[in-house]
């Protein structure tokens, strides 16, 4: 009777170990080669915070840095020529040409430069459209009055007639491309007011009899290159007379400082 000899061992599929009673799930396998590499991730994601971080530490350096530095004369005059470009593209009217190029010349630093021109686009930028041509050259009245606010562009001389009459021109809302307003004024035994922006210079020339010619305006920056205005004008029995925002409305112009103040 022959004996059997010990029986090899016999290789089965491998089967998940028995849980213990009470324990908690299995977790499922990771497959090491899809997972998402959250360390890397992070790592990248910490390193472009820190990118970004450090530039926007760069630019804020840079502003600092330029609200201290002094701003030189030929700086200045590059934002007064800035600002020119602007007007005759029709991004500013006359009155805020004339108040952004004595902001200009008045200007201690970089900084201050760069908040005069922070809303206007770079150079070479596309122009924009200029403001219709102003059509009506001639304000006359004749025993009456004539009132204008004059809001177009301005391309060539003006003329204002008055007898026994009242004429006011307001230039502070045109658009002038040249930076220089030509006007030729008389007055019979009339009045004639000129409103002009604080700032500009005025050239007045001409003739009087028995009348009055005034210039009320603010002196402008010694040697700055503002906007002109040149009047011609012709007084007989009449006053003629140009005035700036400043002095056209005094008691308007120190309530609405009062009123900022106070806010």
């Amino acid at each position: 009777m022959s004996q059997t000899g010990p029986q090899p061992e016999r290789h089965t599929a491998s089967r998940p170990p028995e849980r213990r009673r009470g324990a908690g799930p299995v977790p499922e396998p990771v497959d090491v080669t899809t997972a998402p590499d959250t360390g890397r991730a992070s790592g990248g994601g910490r390193a472009s915070d820190a990118g970004r971080a450090s530039g926007t530490g760069r630019a804020n350096d840079t502003g600092r840095a330029n609200d201290t530095v002094r701003a030189s004369d030929a700086e200045r005059e590059a934002v007064v020529e800035r600002l020119r470009i602007a007007s005759v593209e029709g991004r500013l009217t006359f009155e805020e040409l004339t108040e952004r190029t004595e902001a200009a010349y008045a200007a201690v630093s970089r900084g201050d430069l760069e908040l005069i021109t922070a809303d206007l686009p770079g150079m070479g930028a596309p122009g924009a459209n200029p403001a219709p041509a102003q059509v009506k050259r001639r304000f006359s009245a004749v025993m009456g009055d004539c009132k204008e606010r004059i809001v177009g562009r301005i391309d060539g001389p003006l003329e204002a007639v008055s007898v026994m009459g009242d004429v006011e021109l307001d230039l502070r809302g045109a658009q002038v491309p040249t930076g220089e307003v030509h006007i030729c004024v008389t007055a019979v035994m009339g009045d004639v007011k000129i409103i002009v922006p604080d700032g500009v210079s005025v050239v007045l020339t001409g003739h009087n009899f028995l009348g009055d010619r005034r210039v009320a305006v603010r002196d402008p920056h010694p040697g700055a290159r503002v906007p002109v205005v040149r009047v011609t004008a012709t007084a007989v029995m009449g006053d003629i007379k140009i005035v700036d925002d400043e002095h056209h409305g005094p008691l308007r112009n120190a309530f609405a400082t009062w009123w900022k103040d106070r806010r």
